[in-house]
């Protein structure tokens, strides 16, 4: 292509040929999952590969999954074309508490009716694993694909998205929810040794029982 056919390309062309060229929609390690991993040390540990079988016995493992990422499922009840972009280019929007940065971000998906799903990052797990996935621990940050957005700009957000496809106006249908936000990382506890449910991170801990008192034969008042 000479200069002059590359000057008369319209910007958001210009974007799509660049994005196209350094392949900075293609599948990254970043976009992956990432698995929250607490050995029987209780070491914390985080990794994009699950532990191996014979490893992860007596460890606790969740996962933080940051979207579909690239060529991921797309939301269902939207139109097909719509429907054809969400699934090679979904975008996840990463968010925190008073964090108008957030909220102006969240506010520009919605009015434009780009599909998204958002992670919440308040606790100190989320924020290691929202250091893992961008390198940093700044909000607001999306990905589009595999594309990282760090922090809110309105016009470079705007020129991902249309180079993704996304159209400039909504089409959803007014039938058209959003999933409802979810923390990063979801930290639940492996099943009970007598077959009961897992408990997660969230529900209350059982008040702690007294010791027994002491006895003759158990001075301590040890408790087995």
């Amino acid at each position: 292509m000479n200069t002059n056919a590359v000057k008369s390309l319209a910007p958001h062309a210009l974007l799509a040929l660049a994005l196209a060229a350094g392949g900075l929609f293609s599948p990254l390690a970043q976009a992956q999952q990432v698995y929250r991993i607490i050995g029987p040390d209780g070491k914390v540990t985080f990794s994009d590969q699950p532990p191996p079988a014979a490893a992860a016995a007596g460890a606790k493992v969740s996962a933080a999954t940051p979207g579909a990422g690239a060529g991921g499922a797309a939301p269902t009840g939207l139109p097909f074309e719509l429907r054809q972009i969400a699934s090679k280019y979904p975008v996840t929007l990463y968010s925190g508490n008073d964090c108008g940065p957030c909220a102006t971000a969240k506010s520009m998906l919605v009015n434009r009716g780009i599909p998204f799903s958002e992670r919440t990052v308040i606790t100190s797990e989320d924020f290691k694993a929202l250091q893992r996935l961008s390198g940093d621990t700044s909000l607001p940050f999306a990905t589009i694909g595999s594309q990282q957005l760090k922090g809110f700009s309105d016009v470079e957000w705007t020129q991902f998205l249309n180079a993704a496809g996304y159209p400039a106006a909504s089409v959803l249908p007014s039938s058209y929810r959003p999933p409802a936000a979810t923390p990063l990382v979801a930290v639940t506890a492996p099943p009970a040794a007598n077959g009961g449910a897992a408990r997660t991170a969230a529900a209350p801990a059982p008040a702690p029982t007294a010791p027994p008192p002491p006895t003759a034969d158990n001075p301590a008042g040890i408790k087995f």
